[in-house]
C-alpha cells in the first residue's frame, strides 16, 4: 500500500468503502472485454500522427468477428435453435422480445425499427401481402418488441441506477405483457448485466410452478446472447445463475478485447447485432417461404439456397467494404475532428439510418465524457453532436426514428416496486431519481426534427459542419433541393458550413453521377448479396460510424493508449473501470525504470486507495463541474503528482495540469 491517502489528505467516503468492500460482484476488471487488445495498444500515439493508420488499426479488429462467425458456422446448432423458436413464435401467434442495456439495449431497439418494422411494413404495401394476411397475426409489426433498461428515454442517455438491478428488468418484461411461450433474447455485452439478467431470470419463472418445478421447454424460447468466455464469468453470482441454468439457452458470441478497452459498443455489440439479425432474417425466409414462390422471395429480397451459414459468412465481405474506405473516413475524421477543435458543432442527418447514427451519436457522451443531448429547454448548444430526421415536428421525428410512438415507464407501475424491493440505499435513491427522467413526457424534451423551429434555434452556423448518411437511392436525394436531404445539404452550406456525406449502397445498384458533392465524401459500395431486412447495409454503417467516432475522440485526446481514460463512472460496472484504469495507468509510470531513476522507488497504489481517490474526484467534479472533464484523467494527474512530490496537492491543481496539457501530453512528460 502506497501513502497516497496521507498526502492527499483523503479520508475514503461511505460509499468508497461499501463500494470496495461490498460491490465485489461489479469489480469486472477481469473480464476479457475489459482487456486491451494487442492491435491497438498504441492506437493514441499512431492516430496522432497517421489518421487513416490508426483508422485501420480500429477496424483491423473487427477481423475478430469475422473468426467468431466463421467458428459459429462449423457448429450451428444453438442458432438453428434460435431461428426455430422465432418461426415457431411468429407463426403460432406469440411475440419476441429483444431485451438489453446500454449498447445492446440499443441493439434491441434496433431489432424492433430497424430491422422489423420496416420490413414488414414493405411487405404490407407489395402485392404479395394478400398471399400472407391470412396466415400471419394481423399486429405483425408489432410482435417484435425491442426494449433497453429505462425504456425509450435511455436511448439519449443513461439513466444511472437503472443497470445494476435485476428489478427493472423483470419490470419492464411484465409492463411489456411477456409471457411464457414467447421468445425471449436477453443480450448483454459482458455477460454480467444485472437488468438483462434480471429480465431473462423472470423469463424463466414463468415457466416454474408453486414448488419450484420448471417446464423443460423454457429453453426453446429463452436465450442469453453475451461475449466472455464462461470461466472469467463463473466468479459473478448473477452471470453464473444464468451460465448453469439448463432452462436458458446460451449463446457465447466471444471475439475477444474490445478496440477500447471495455468499450463493448465495438466488437461485442456488432458482433450481437450481425448474428441476431442473421437468425431474424433466416427466420423471416422460413416463415414467407412456406406461403410464397421463389420469384416472390426474390423480389422481397431474399435468394433460395441461402441458409443460415451462408449469411452469416457474408459479414466478412461487409467489413472489407468498410476498411477498403479508411482513406475517405480517415477524411472525414479529421474534418469532424478540426470542427470541435474550433468550438464548432456538428448536426448529422439521416432517414433509414437514423437509429444507426443516433446510437453511434448518443454513444460518444458516457464514453468520452461528452454533453449529452441538448434538450429543448437549453438556450445555446452545449452538446457537440444533434441528429435530425426527415420530420416537421417533434412527434413525427419519433415516428420516423422508432416507426411506432415513444415508450416510457410510468412512475405509478414502477416507482412502487422500487421503494419496496431495493435494498441497497445508494442504489434506490439513484433509481428513484432517474425514474422522474423515464416517461412519456421525456419524448418532448428533445426535438430530432428537420423543423422551422430547430432551424432557426438550434441551424448550422459558419465553420459547422453537417453530416449526411444515406442508404441507397437517399443519396440521389442530396442533389434535389426539394427533397429533405437535399434541403439540409444546401442550408449547410448556405450558412457557412461543411458538409459530409456518408453513403452506403450494393453493388450493381444504378446510381447517377451526383451533382452534390461533399467537403468529403465516404461511399461503400457492398458486394451484391441479398439484404432483406437491411442487416449488412446498417452493419457497415455502424462499423463505419464506431471506427470514426473513436478515431475522432483520439484524436483529440479522449484516449490514453487504448483506453477509455474519459469514462463517465456512472453506474457500479463503470467504477470499477475507472478506479482499475486509474490504478493501472498510476503503476505503469511509477514502475517505469525512468520514474525510479528520476523520483525514486514508489509502492503500488491499491484499488482501495484509487477508489477513495475516485470518489473524491467524482464529489469534486460534482461542485466545481468543469464541463467535460473526466475523473479518471483528473486521478492520474493528482495521483503521480502527489507520488512525485510526496506531498499534497489540490483538484484545482490537477485541474489546471490537465486543462494545459492534456492527460496524454502529461503523460509524455512526467
Amino acid at each position: 500500500m502506497s501513502r497516497i491517502l496521507e498526502y492527499l489528505k483523503i479520508i475514503p467516503s461511505e460509499q468508497s468503502v461499501d463500494y470496495v468492500e461490498n460491490k465485489k460482484q461489479f469489480h469486472l476488471f477481469t473480464l476479457l472485454t475489459e482487456q486491451r487488445h494487442p492491435k491497438t495498444w498504441t492506437l493514441s500515439s499512431t492516430i496522432a500522427e497517421d489518421t487513416e493508420k490508426g483508422l485501420r488499426m480500429l477496424l483491423s479488429v473487427d477481423e475478430d468477428i469475422t473468426a467468431k462467425v466463421e467458428d459459429l458456422c462449423r457448429d450451428p446448432e444453438l442458432l438453428e435453435k434460435a431461428v426455430k423458436a422465432m418461426h415457431r413464435t411468429i407463426t403460432g401467434g406469440k411475440k419476441i422480445y429483444f431485451y438489453g442495456c446500454g449498447a445492446t439495449g440499443r441493439l434491441a431497439k434496433q431489432m424492433e425499427s430497424t430491422f422489423w418494422r420496416p420490413f414488414w411494413r414493405k411487405i404490407r404495401q407489395s402485392e404479395y401481402w394478400t398471399k400472407l394476411r391470412d396466415h400471419l397475426p394481423a399486429d405483425i409489426e408489432e410482435r417484435l418488441i425491442g426494449e433497453m433498461t429505462g425504456a425509450d428515454r435511455a436511448l439519449i442517455s443513461s439513466l444511472e441506477g437503472f443497470e445494476d438491478l435485476q428489478l427493472i428488468g423483470k419490470l419492464q418484461l411484465n409492463d411489456r405483457g411477456i409471457e411464457k411461450g414467447d421468445a425471449v433474447f436477453c443480450v448483454t455485452e459482458g455477460g454480467e448485466t444485472s437488468s438483462v439478467i434480471g429480465t431473462i431470470l423472470t423469463a424463466w419463472r414463468q415457466y416454474g410452478d408453486p414448488a419450484g418445478c420448471h417446464d423443460d421447454g423454457s429453453a426453446g424460447n429463452l436465450y442469453f446472447a453475451y461475449n466472455n468466455p464462461d470461466e472469467r464469468l463463473m466468479p459473478f453470482d448473477r452471470s453464473r445463475s444464468v451460465i448453469e441454468n439448463n432452462g436458458i439457452t446460451k449463446l457465447n458470441f466471444t471475439t475477444g478485447p474490445q478496440g477500447i478497452a471495455g468499450s463493448t459498443r465495438l466488437q461485442a455489440t456488432t458482433s450481437e447485432t450481425f448474428i441476431l439479425g442473421a437468425v431474424m432474417e433466416e427466420a423471416l425466409y422460413r416463415i414467407l417461404g412456406e406461403f410464397l414462390d421463389e420469384k416472390e422471395l426474390t423480389d422481397l429480397g431474399f435468394e433460395k439456397g441461402l441458409d443460415l451459414a451462408g449469411r452469416l459468412l457474408s459479414f466478412n465481405d461487409v467489413r472489407k467494404s468498410v476498411e477498403d474506405k479508411s482513406s475517405d473516413i480517415a477524411r472525414f475524421t479529421e474534418l469532424e475532428a478540426s470542427t470541435y477543435e474550433g468550438h464548432r458543432f456538428s448536426t448529422y442527418f439521416a432517414r433509414e439510418a437514423m437509429v444507426t447514427v443516433f446510437i453511434d451519436s448518443t454513444e460518444r457522451s458516457p464514453t468520452f465524457k461528452l454533453f449529452p443531448l441538448d434538450t429543448v429547454s437549453e438556450t445555446k448548444r452545449k452538446s457537440w453532436i444533434q441528429v435530425w430526421t426527415d420530420s416537421k415536428s417533434i412527434g413525427e421525428a419519433w415516428q420516423v426514428f422508432l416507426g411506432r410512438n415513444f415508450r416510457g415507464l410510468e412512475d405509478s407501475y414502477y416507482r412502487p416496486a422500487f421503494e419496496k424491493e431495493i435494498d441497497d440505499p445508494y442504489l434506490k435513491a439513484v433509481a428513484l431519481k432517474s425514474l422522474l427522467n423515464a416517461g412519456n413526457d421525456q419524448q418532448y424534451v428533445y426535438d430530432l426534427s428537420f423543423s422551422d423551429s430547430n432551424i432557426k434555434n438550434r441551424g448550422p452556423e459558419p465553420g459547422d459542419i453537417g453530416v449526411i448518411v444515406c442508404v441507397d437511392g437517399e443519396r440521389q436525394e442530396v442533389d434535389d433541393p426539394s427533397r429533405s436531404f437535399g434541403r439540409f445539404a444546401s442550408l449547410v452550406k448556405e450558412r457557412g458550413g461543411k458538409v459530409a456525406v456518408i453513403s452506403v449502397t450494393g453493388e450493381g445498384r444504378s446510381v447517377a453521377e451526383p451533382s452534390f458533392r461533399g467537403d468529403v465524401e465516404v461511399s461503400v459500395i457492398l458486394p451484391a448479396f441479398p439484404d432483406p431486412i437491411g442487416l449488412r447495409r446498417q452493419m457497415a454503417l455502424k462499423m463505419l460510424l464506431n471506427a470514426h467516432s473513436t478515431a475522432m475522440m483520439a484524436k483529440l485526446g479522449r484516449v490514453t493508449g487504448n483506453t477509455m481514460t474519459n469514462v463517465n463512472p456512472s453506474n457500479l460496472k463503470l467504477i470499477g473501470r475507472a478506479t482499475f484504469l486509474v490504478m493501472s495507468h498510476v503503476n505503469d509510470v511509477i514502475g517505469s525504470a525512468d520514474w525510479n531513476g528520476r523520483y525514486g522507488k514508489r509502492d503500488e497504489v491499491t484499488f482501495r486507495e484509487v477508489n477513495a481517490v475516485l470518489y473524491d474526484a467524482i464529489e469534486f467534479m460534482a461542485v466545481k463541474n468543469p464541463e467535460q472533464t473526466a475523473e479518471v484523467a483528473l486521478s492520474i494527474i493528482r495521483i503521480i503528482e502527489a507520488l512525485k512530490s510526496r506531498k499534497y496537492i489540490s483538484w484545482d491543481d490537477a485541474l489546471s495540469i490537465l486543462a494545459s496539457k492534456g492527460l496524454n501530453g502529461y503523460l509524455k512528460e512526467v
